[in-house]
Formats: structure tokens, C-alpha cells, sequence
């Protein structure tokens, strides 16, 4: 079954993980993604040799696209990439600031050339101000934005164990490049998008920019827990493993106090009566859910919060995530082999996802070179 964005072209000039990621999505839906990469390839390649000898961040944000090799400083090469660009529904790049306009390839002019042209400039700290310039990976991002200080533990700040920024910004050029095609059905012009690591997490860090900016203070760190909602966190269980419960309101609350912690005086009493008390008296709540808990194995426990009705869940290693009954996986070729990997997380009614294979470096150079020889630069017939 043909996917939604089945005739689309994209070409993207990407490496890493913010542009690889949004072309990804793309390809997914069906649209056709010719990468361009260096001689030396995506430096992504290269981050490790985990997905049977493949790196695991290559093989997770490729499959499906095809690899052209060229070198923008051959007029030859720089040639057919103005062929494929003006053949093209959406241009994205993810180089250094300022690095595609200097090789001749600036959004805008593509824009003036192909008017129909979606392009999307993904950066570290956007196209203008002080830090245009500066390097920005994912975790020197985590930090810059205050992410890493309402991360961790009281004791220190702490990293997000996944390129959260790259992914962010992925995903935030993705849905902004699917509005713009579906904006252009109505204008039949493309349109200039900019999307950055540090916007996108900048969003993201809404709720404790206002506490700061309104309240006087931050939120604090407090690992397992919630700085703002209790009990929210990590328990020790009496069987030795620990479970994560989340109490959203008072009814819940009231609940949990009657069935589960069989105090149901708790509920109404000054030092627990909401959030804000119970975040105030939360060594004294802790303990007296502690001391609860240990009374029950996993199993017994798990029943009794269901049967409560009160949220929870098992602390979990990558292990147990590899194991879990409710994960959905596929298969993807590679140049190595097939590779199982986590499947994408939407799903189509009626629509069964089969996932392209990841590209060998170079792999569609001299079928690509041969199909756009020929062609004028210049948009494509509406």
C-alpha cells in the first residue's frame, strides 16, 4: 500500500542525527530520500560497530533512503546537486551554519529556483545570533539549556541517556516539513523552515523556565521523583526490586491511602492533604509508603495498585525493555545483515509498515548520476 508521502522527493544533505532523523520519518511515509553524503560518509557511520557491524545510530535513522556520494567542491558533482534540488519537493540540510550557502547552495536561492521547494535548515543554536557559530552536540545542548539542572539527582546534574536535542529537533523539522507540504497544496509554493537543538529543548523547558521566572526558583532535581507531584517516584518493593507509582490527583490520592496503604486518615491530613503538602512532608510520606511496600512482593503489589486503580509501573533495565511484552519490532537489511530493531511508533489502520533497507555508502551513486545526467535544474510540473 502506498505510503502518504509516496512521490515526494527529499533530498537531504545530513549527517549524525537531527537531519537523519526527520528524513527518516519521511522515508518512512514513503517518500522517496536520496542522502548525500561526503566521500567519507555520514560521520554517523562510524559511532560504533553494535548493529552486527553497522553502528546502531546509522542503521535506526536510514533505512530506506538511497545514498548518492558527491563533493560539493567538484562542479560536476555541484552541478547534479542543483539538478536534484530543483527536482525536489524538500531540501534538508544539517551542516554548520553558513556551511551550504558558501558551497553555493543557500535555501533562499534554492527557494528562487525552484519556488515549489520546502527547504529546512536544522542547526545547533539557529541561523542568527551569538551563538550561531558555536559547536553543538546534543550533550553540550542538554547543558546550555538547563536541561542537565532539573536532570539528575539532588547530589548533581545529570545527562538524558538519549540525544534528546538531536531527536527533538528531528522530530520538530519533520512535522513542520509535513505542514509545509500540506500548505503547499493550497498555495503551490514551498517555503524557508529553521529548526534548532537548542529551540527545540528551549520549548521543552517551558514549565521550569515559568516556576523560575514567576515562582523565584526552579524546580529541584530529585531523581526517581517528581519536584512537583507526590508520590511520584521509585519504591523499594519487599522482594528486593523497586516499583514506580504516579498519583495525578486527590481522588486517586484518597484511593491509594484506602486501599493500598490501608491509612485512610492519611488522605485528609495537613501534612498530605495535596501536592504542595505532601512535596513539603515527603521524607514522612516516603517512609510510611516504604514501610508499606515491604510488606508485598512484586507480584502481590502489582495486583494491589491495580485493583486500586493507581498507576505503576516496573523500574526497568535496557534488558528488561528487550524482553517486554509489549514492544513491537521489525527487521531492517543492512549492508550486514538483517538487523531487528524497535519499531517507528505510529501506525496506519489498514497498513502494514515495511521498512526500507539501510544504504551501503554510495550504494545508488551511478543509478542516481545516470536517472538525473540529463536534466535542467528547475521545479517539477505541479
Amino acid at each position: 500500500m502506498p505510503g502518504p508521502l509516496e512521490g515526494v522527493l527529499v533530498v537531504a544533505v545530513e549527517q549524525a542525527v537531527a537531519g537523519p532523523m526527520a528524513s527518516c520519518r519521511l522515508a518512512d511515509a514513503g517518500a522517496r530520500v536520496i542522502k548525500i553524503e561526503r566521500p567519507e560518509g555520514d560521520f554517523g557511520r562510524t559511532y560504533d560497530r553494535k548493529a552486527k557491524g553497522e553502528s546502531a545510530f546509522f542503521v535506526w535513522l536510514n533505512r530506506g533512503k538511497e545514498s548518492l556520494v558527491l563533493d560539493f567542491k567538484d562542479p560536476a558533482d555541484a552541478a547534479l546537486l542543483h539538478r536534484l534540488v530543483g527536482a525536489a519537493d524538500v531540501f534538508i540540510q544539517n551542516l554548520a551554519p553558513g556551511a551550504m550557502a558558501r558551497a553555493g547552495f543557500a535555501s533562499a536561492a534554492l527557494r528562487e529556483a525552484n519556488p515549489r521547494l520546502i527547504t529546512c535548515d536544522i542547526s545547533g543554536y539557529g541561523e542568527e545570533g551569538p551563538y550561531r557559530d558555536m559547536k553543538a552536540y546534543d550533550f553540550l545542548v542538554q547543558c546550555e539549556t538547563g536541561l542537565t539542572a532539573v536532570t539528575g539527582t539532588p547530589d548533581g546534574h545529570g545527562r538524558v541517556g538519549v540525544s534528546v536535542c538531536d531527536i527533538s529537533a528531528g522530530i520538530n523539522a519533520h512535522a513542520a516539513i509535513v505542514e509545509a507540504l500540506y500548505e503547499r497544496t493550497r498555495s503551490a509554493k514551498g517555503c524557508g523552515l529553521a529548526v534548532s537543538l537548542f529551540d527545540g529543548i528551549a520549548d521543552w523547558m517551558n514549565v521550569p523556565y515559568l516556576y523560575y521566572t514567576y515562582g523565584g526558583a526552579a524546580p529541584k532535581r530529585t531523581g526517581l521523583s517528581h519536584p512537583l507531584i507526590a508520590p511520584y517516584g521509585a519504591y523499594p518493593v519487599g522482594d528486593g526490586g523497586r516499583i514506580v507509582i504516579a498519583i495525578q490527583n486527590e481522588r486517586e490520592w484518597a484511593r491509594f491511602c484506602a486501599q493500598v496503604l490501608e491509612r485512610p486518615e492519611l488522605a485528609a491530613h495537613e501534612k498530605f492533604r495535596d501536592h504542595p503538602a505532601r512535596i513539603a512532608n515527603r521524607d514522612e510520606m516516603d517512609a510510611i509508603i516504604a514501610e508499606r511496600f515491604a510488606r508485598f512482593d512484586m507480584a502481590g503489589l502489582s495486583e494491589c495498585l491495580r485493583a486500586a486503580a493507581i498507576a505503576y509501573g516496573r523500574l526497568n533495565e535496557v534488558a528488561d525493555l528487550a524482553e517486554h511484552p509489549q514492544l513491537r519490532r521489525l527487521v531492517v537489511a543492512s549492508p550486514s545483515g538483517p538487523v531487528e530493531m524497535i519499531a517507528p511508533p505510529v501506525r496506519r489502520d489498514g497498513a502494514a509498515f515495511a521498512p526500507g533497507a539501510v544504504p551501503a555508502l554510495g550504494q545508488h551513486s551511478a543509478a542516481i548520476r545516470a536517472e538525473f545526467a540529463g536534466q535542467q535544474s528547475g521545479s517539477k510540473t505541479p
